[in-house]
């Protein structure tokens, strides 16, 4: 368990937790949708997407999953696994990585750095594991936003890539 700044508290994650993940992504799009954005994550709930349900099981016994908690309640998520989604056209380095396959807060509690206490634990899990390379992929359209969270969390962009007509960034972090 760690403790973070505002009471947040960070555990590992596992199966139990993906109905707490599932509506953690389905409050966000719908946040981004009210907000104007159906590009990134798109109009359906993410639990009503096709392979989403499955998809969030996966990342909870396949990867490495953190939930945040704020007063014991799930607020955030972060899915650690050994390199990129094989499915997304992102190529691999030369070396052993951790990569953020899944980063999501609950919108109701924004503002409060869920999301950079997630990333500083996924950076010391990458320096527990004596791996010194954290990667994550985002987002690039809009006014690129989720590009600069990033970077004011100590990642920089390395390639950018097209997944169909989604802009996607990578970017990294050394944590040796």
């Amino acid at each position: 368990m760690t403790d973070t700044t505002h009471g947040i508290r960070i555990r590992p994650g596992s199966l139990a937790d993906a109905p707490a993940i599932l509506d953690m992504l389905d409050s966000a799009v719908a946040w981004m949708n009210e907000r104007g954005n159906t590009e990134q994550w798109g109009t359906t709930p993410y639990s009503q997407k096709p392979g989403g349900v499955a998809r969030v099981e996966r990342y909870t016994t396949e990867n490495a999953p953190y939930i945040a908690e704020l007063d014991g309640a799930p607020v955030g998520a972060l899915v650690l696994g050994s390199g990129p989604d094989p499915k997304v056209p992102i190529a691999s380095v030369g070396e052993p990585e951790r990569y953020v396959r899944l980063l999501v807060s609950d919108r109701r509690h924004a503002g409060l750095g869920i999301g950079a206490a997630l990333l500083a634990h996924a950076a010391e899990e990458t320096r527990r594991a004596g791996v010194e390379l954290l990667r994550v992929d985002c987002w690039a359209g809009g006014g690129g936003e989720l590009v600069a969270f990033y970077e004011r969390n100590g990642f920089t962009p390395t390639d950018r890539f097209l997944s169909g007509s989604w802009p996607g960034q990578v970017l990294a972090r050394r944590v040796g």
